[in-house]
């Protein structure tokens, strides 16, 4: 379920009446996850867009998480969330989304922490940053050894993040990622047409 382009917005890149036409064109390009980030607009605003991208992606059969918020996430019935490491939050997100959700979690560059994640219920582990990044430039950074032992280990999914284009993407699918996480890659385009096209290349590499 949880393999191949995931895309993830970002208000800086994506925003107001950008979100949609850039969503799109990463689907049509072969985004297999979206997941709506944005922690700046208001609370109307983000539950309005959400459910706008929860119907587009289940237009192109992708699935929707919508990031570091359950609530919204039932609200919209959103395929699943996606939070960060926080004492409680997993079991908390499991609570008000069930069973059913896909629930992910960022585990960074720990692979032991992606396999306590996974033993705690986690759906999917995200680690990284692999690569330097412009939405996260300060991140630690993650190492491909810690990737592998994660993907050894572990029986669920590992989304790697950080800096993903699809120059170094095959380095982190060869150490056994089941998705790479992508934003600025994709949404550093203005032109839909060429969000589009960026994301074949990424789909290409599954």
């Amino acid at each position: 379920m949880i393999h191949g382009l995931y895309a993830i917005t970002d208000p800086q890149l994506t925003p107001d009446e950008r979100l949609l036409p850039a969503a799109r064109a990463a689907l049509r390009g072969g985004a297999r996850l979206l997941q709506y980030r944005d922690k700046t607009a208001t609370p109307r605003q983000r539950e309005n867009r959400a459910a706008q991208l929860r119907d587009l992606c289940h237009e192109f059969g992708a699935l929707f998480i919508v990031n570091d918020d359950p609530a919204l996430a039932a609200r919209v019935h959103a395929d699943g969330v996606h939070i960060g490491q926080s004492d409680g939050g997993l079991a908390a997100a499991r609570d008000r989304l069930g069973e059913q959700r896909i629930i992910g979690v960022t585990c960074h560059g720990d692979a032991r922490l992606v396999v306590q994640t996974e033993q705690a219920g986690a759906d999917y582990l995200a680690m990284g940053r692999f690569f330097p990044s412009h939405t996260k430039p300060g991140a630690p950074a993650a190492q491909l050894e810690a990737l592998r032992q994660a993907c050894r280990q572990c029986h669920r999914p590992v989304v790697a993040i950080g800096g993903v284009n699809p120059d170094n993407a095959p380095q982190l699918i060869q150490a056994g990622a089941a998705s790479v996480a992508v934003i600025h890659a994709l949404f550093g385009h203005p032109d839909p047409a060429d969000i589009e096209v960026a994301a074949r290349r990424f789909s290409t590499l599954f």
